[in-house]
């Protein structure tokens, strides 16, 4: 066994001046599920820094740590309709879940890529680690009661918007998502009503900021006046800078979830199709999802998991269209690095700088950035080798103004 390995947080992170509280809470959930792998982790005890057995493993533990404080998305719904459930099923039973708590399950989802799985019939490597999506399992929304401010509190946190919808059993679709609509609505409309008296007494005195903040509030509430969400106005940076200042809800990106029995996976039935064309006819996407059976699906090894499928008819579980869906929602894009070591997929904002990006991998890439060598992953599976790409001109030598594509496979030189 190998000799255990020490990182504090003020040696590796990038992101300075260290993590945050809640991002070692959700190593504790993290290093829950590991010890059940077998490997030796845990807590130093006087100071924030991860002890394990594996350096591979810290590795892994100090990207999810980094990751987790990026962007979020809320899985919300009304009670009783299978967030838990599918929540277990994305984050693969990794995390001790609270049932009926009034607290967020917090957890990290893996992305399955098939792009990051093709990348390996070319380039063989030691380890191949998925780009990872940070989850978190909101509370049911009650109707009303006590307890719906302190769930509203938790959804306006998150990045986006994951909304499970019951469509097994008796569920009704059109009540659900009427439901979860008219209490974000009536929610942000007291956030902006409030917002806007406040930001027009500093107007008043010629405060600039202040008549953006009255300019933009006033607009989001003519919309939901009109009971429409935020999302659906017309907004600039600026603009949505100001928005998700006041955590409005109905602005935030939305993914609609259609949770299904198991013997509807194909979304079949009249309820998941409700769904599927609400979504479109307000300009979002959905996903059918049987959460159960996902959970199930989730808990087999990956023989297990490929007979099961196939016995099912289906190329892979739903949660991975849901995961990159997710993905997407949160406007991310995602490039690899491959080499003998190690093939891994990385997530970044849509349109990052080649400096951003490597910054992704760690600040000292994105203080010594010179250039960036990258060819795109087609061109891999075209041409087969790296090798070949590059006699074939497909290798490219691009700078700090350089915008991130795609699906680019990149080596960041670097001097420090």
């Amino acid at each position: 066994m190998l000799s255990p390995y020490i990182y504090t947080y003020s040696h590796y992170s990038p992101i300075d001046p260290g993590l945050n509280d809640r991002s070692w809470t959700v190593l504790g959930t993290l290093i829950g599920a590991v010890k059940r792998t077998g490997y030796d982790v845990g807590y130093g005890p006087s100071t924030k820094h991860v002890v394990s057995s594996s350096n591979a493993l810290v590795e892994y533990n100090f990207a999810i740590l980094r990751r987790f404080n990026g962007m979020e998305c809320g899985i919300i719904g009304l009670q009783g309709v299978g967030k838990t459930t599918l929540f277990t099923a994305l984050t693969a039973h990794s995390v001790a879940v609270q049932i009926g708590s009034m607290k967020p399950n917090m957890g990290i989802a893996p992305i399955p890529d098939p792009r990051l799985a093709k990348i390996t019939e070319f380039i063989v490597a030691q380890k191949v680690i998925p780009a990872t999506l940070q989850v978190v399992d909101l509370p049911g929304v009650p109707s009303g009661g006590s307890n719906l401010n302190a769930v509203l509190a938790h959804i306006r946190n998150v990045d986006a918007l994951c909304h499970v919808v019951k469509c097994f059993d008796d569920g009704n679709p059109e009540s659900d998502i009427d439901s979860m609509n008219s209490e974000l609505i009536v929610a942000d409309m007291v956030v902006v009503e409030g917002a806007i008296d406040k930001a027009e007494r500093t107007a008043k005195h010629g405060d600039k900021e202040s008549q953006k903040r009255v300019d933009v509030l006033s607009r989001v509430n003519a919309l939901l006046e009109e009971e429409k969400p935020a999302r659906e106005g017309e907004w600039d940076e600026s603009d949505r800078a100001i928005l998700k200042s006041y955590g409005i809800m109905t602005a935030k990106p939305m993914l609609y979830v259609a949770n299904v029995s198991e013997d509807d996976v194909s979304g079949d039935s009249n309820a998941a199709n409700y769904v599927t064309s609400y979504a479109q006819k307000n300009g979002g996407e959905s996903v059918v999802v049987c959460a159960t059976l996902e959970s199930e699906i989730s808990e087999l090894d990956k023989n297990d998991q490929s007979d099961m499928l196939e016995s099912m008819g289906l190329v892979e579980p739903a949660v991975g269209p849901l995961a990159r869906a997710l993905n997407t929602l949160l406007g991310l894009s995602t490039f690899y690095t491959a080499g003998e070591k190690e093939v891994r997929a990385w997530p970044i904002p849509k349109e990052a700088p080649a400096p951003q990006a490597a910054g992704v991998i760690h600040s000292d890439i994105e203080r010594g950035f010179i250039r960036a060598e990258c060819y795109h992953v087609d061109d891999l599976f075209s041409l087969s080798s790296e090798k070949a790409i590059k006699e074939a001109g497909k290798l490219r030598s691009e700078g700090k103004n350089y915008t991130m594509q795609d699906g680019d496979v990149v080596n960041f030189l670097f001097n420090v």
